[in-house]
């Protein structure tokens, strides 16, 4: 049963706090005339001090205040509020598609835009929205609870990617640019964290020996995940990531030129997506896509391109969590000999021991300890 709409206190930023006072009576009275007395302030306004000034009452729904991931506050009842789902944020306007299929541009309600969460928008592509119509444009007055959430750490702040989505495709290329094994590690665990279907996609295969990538694609593989060798160029496996994607809300993720936007164009050519080439000097690609985008396609389904990444670091993952999020290493850390073993220093711990047996990639175990002694200590 769903519980009684009513009133509750919503957390803000601080920095659209106002003053509290107009001004200090003392203060005015000894640098003013006293003979202008009269004209100062004759009040001042009793205010909550500390946290209270930074919350507001606002009407919604009581479980919704309860939920993080509830960002959006239904404001006024009897507002006539169409429904739709972002699908790119520029700036302070969002372009959204309504339920009846056609685009609207969107700004977000101010106080939307106050409301102290920790992330550096408050809108990202894959939101379902509340908005309504303000000419030919819209005003989004709520935001709904988001579910498969990719995010990462920016500057000390949570950087989500998109949200609402089914599964991740991890999108690498067997050259130009070389392929790179940590940043899949990462991608991987935050998919594991999230709660996503993760598929590794190498792309470019056309460039490379498929036997020299034998050993790494085992090495995921025995973990369980699927790997798809990929051509953009000459169409090879098209056919099954585009069965993939049919009926999915799939979102793409990779480092600069390994070819996403041009393997989206090969399953839907109507796309149109810009495509860039990779520099012969640097082996690293330009960005072509400067903002996650949902893409409805033609068969069914959705899918997420997204600006390519030369890092990625793990948000809301501690140390003590990476182990249990890697599939090879969890048949191993409840064998070590102290329950909060971190693998690396201490005596008689099981991962070691597995790796010194290879029973365990001796390349994941290294990319293990540089993750968490770089990062998360």
């Amino acid at each position: 049963m769903a519980k009684k709409r009513g009133k509750f206190r919503a957390q803000f930023r601080k920095k659209h706090q106002g003053r509290v006072r107009e001004g200090d009576l003392t203060r005015s009275f000894r640098e003013k005339d006293t003979g202008r007395v009269d004209d100062a302030v004759r009040g001042e306004r009793l205010s909550g001090k500390g946290e209270l000034t930074r919350r507001r009452t606002v009407k919604g729904s009581e479980s919704d205040a309860d939920r993080a991931d509830a960002i959006g506050i239904d404001f006024d009842s009897s507002e006539v509020l169409e429904t739709g789902r972002v699908l790119s944020v520029h700036g302070l306007r969002s372009r959204v598609r309504t339920s009846q299929g056609d685009e609207i541009w969107c700004a977000v309600r101010q106080v939307l835009k106050s409301l102290a969460i920790d992330q550096r928008n408050v809108l990202v592509a894959g939101d379902e929205v509340e908005f309504r119509r303000v000419g030919s444009d819209g005003m989004i007055h709520k935001v709904g609870p988001r579910h498969g959430v990719i995010s990462r750490a920016s500057r000390g702040q949570r950087h989500v990617l998109v949200a609402n989505v089914d599964s991740l495709l991890i999108i690498t290329s067997a050259s130009q640019p070389t392929i790179k094994p940590g940043l899949i590690d990462r991608m991987l665990l935050m998919a594991q964290a999230a709660e996503l279907e993760a598929v590794v996609v190498i792309n470019k295969v056309d460039l490379l020996d498929t036997t020299e990538l034998q050993h790494l694609v085992g090495v995921y593989a025995s973990m369980g995940v699927r790997i798809l060798c990929a051509s953009a160029e000459t169409g090879t496996n098209v056919d099954l990531l585009s069965a993939y994607l049919r009926n999915r809300n799939t979102a793409l993720a990779g480092q600069s030129g390994v070819g996403k936007s041009s393997l989206l164009n090969a399953v839907q050519p109507g796309l149109g997506l810009a495509v860039g080439r990779v520099s012969h000097d640097t082996d690293k690609g330009r960005h072509t896509t400067t903002a996650a985008q949902l893409l409805p396609l033609d068969q069914g389904g959705t899918v997420f391109d997204t600006p390519g990444m030369r890092q990625f670091q793990l948000w809301d993952i501690t140390a003590a969590e990476v182990g249990g999020f890697m599939p090879d290493f969890r048949p191993y850390v409840n064998d070590c000999r102290y329950p909060d073993c971190l693998h690396i220093h201490e005596d008689d711990c099981a991962v070691k021991d597995a790796v010194a047996d290879a029973r365990l990639d001796a390349r994941r175990y290294d990319a293990y300890c540089n993750l968490i002694e770089e990062e998360l200590m």
